[in-house]
């Protein structure tokens, strides 16, 4: 889950990293009664997305008057598909550099990545593609934390001169912060140093694992809310975690992990998923709902069902999906691949209903959907089940 800035600085603040003060206002009135308070200051529209400046969503204002038309410029705004509900009014800051610091997770290391750079300000991507060398990057291993010496170390030549100590110090923090509030991503993009000197976090970005949500449920209800399409909303409602994608190839397997497998197939064999969908645990019962949320994307033009059962019984997921196939009569290709416990009964039960037999390998079955989503999109349509 996604956090505004206004929500993530608190979690810097309490780590010991200085941060502006700042005000949420909703209208603009309250920002202009804000900038009365705190003096000259910067409005920040509050999305959970990045590049808001660029988006004309961020206004300096020396009086409240200014403060208040800047609030009513950017509320009501629209940035990366967010309207923009409060501005964030916090005071000004003269700045004497920027740097960049950051705790996420990596798949790579499988474990957390710290990031430093002492350039900020920027979208770090193009640092990182531009000047790599000027990127630190430190793998942490989660059992042993973060290495104080060795941070301070790698940091040589890295950080302003006779500040290494200042910014280790304030990149333990930021690790202490990541970790205690179960982040996939803590970040600050400026840390500013100010012309008193003062080493400041002018913004925040924070990620929280969806799963850390029980262990946080104070902070998690400050969470930003979750922007879903009509189809994601849908399979909310039925208990299903279902994500829509940009592809044209459905994909519904039992397990996130499978699921994630089957997207990765259809990306190897030069295709699109079309959805994450996942029937795994007891939404194995809900194979109509299922089958309806993946047909009812109209940029679906072919499904590979993906199942493999362990405690689950695919014969129980494949009756799901004949069931639903029976009542939905969709007019598009499938390509089945099915194995595991039941999976005798499973493909029985497919041959008989549908007159279908899955592939004995799932990358035959996922290669054949991308092709036939492919041809159908070139208005040839092979429509070639097996």
């Amino acid at each position: 889950m996604n956090f505004e800035e206004h929500a993530a600085k608190p979690l810097l603040a309490a780590a010991g990293i200085a941060t502006p003060r700042g005000i949420v206002a909703t209208t603009p009135d309250e920002a202009a009664t804000a900038a009365a308070e705190i003096g000259a200051c910067v409005v920040k529209a509050q999305v959970p997305t990045g590049k808001r400046g660029k988006a004309g969503g961020i206004k300096t204002a020396a009086t409240p008057q200014a403060a208040r038309d800047a609030a009513a410029a950017i509320l009501g705004m629209t940035i990366g598909e967010h309207t923009v509900g409060r501005v964030l009014v916090e005071e000004a800051a003269d700045i004497a550099s920027e740097s960049y610091a950051a705790v996420m997770n990596d798949p790579a290391s499988k474990g957390p990545l710290l990031l430093y750079a002492a350039e900020g300000g920027m979208d770090i991507e193009e640092l990182s593609e531009a000047r790599p060398d000027a990127l630190l990057r430190m793998e942490i291993d989660i059992r042993h934390g973060l290495d104080g010496a060795a941070l301070r170390t790698a940091l040589a030549g890295r950080a302003p001169a006779g500040r290494e100590d200042e910014i280790a110090d304030i990149l333990e923090r930021l690790y202490a912060a990541y970790t205690a509030h179960d982040a996939e991503l803590l970040e600050i993009n400026p840390l500013a140093t100010l012309s008193d000197g003062r080493l400041v976090a002018l913004d925040a970005k924070f990620t929280m694992d969806d799963s850390g949500a029980a262990r946080h449920e104070e902070l998690a209800a400050k969470a930003a809310p979750e922007k879903l399409t009509a189809l994601e909303a849908r399979g909310r409602k039925h208990g299903l975690k279902y994500i829509e994608l940009d592809g044209d190839v459905g994909v519904l397997a039992n397990g996130a992990g499978l699921t994630m497998t089957t997207m990765d197939s259809v990306r190897h064999f030069g295709g699109s998923p079309a959805n994450f969908l996942e029937i795994g645990g007891e939404a194995y019962r809900l194979g109509r709902q299922a089958l309806g949320l993946v047909l009812d994307n109209p940029r679906v033009k072919s499904l590979v069902v993906n199942f493999c059962g362990a405690f689950a019984r695919t014969d129980v997921m494949t009756q799901g999906i004949v069931e639903a196939w029976e009542a939905l009569e969709p007019d598009i290709p499938v390509f089945f691949s099915i194995h595991g416990t039941g999976d005798a009964e499973a493909i029985a039960l497919l041959k008989n209903r549908l007159g279908m037999e899955p592939f004995d390998h799932m990358d035959d079955a996922v290669k054949a959907a991308v092709e036939a989503a492919a041809a159908k999109a070139a208005g040839h349509n092979k429509g070639a089940e097996r």
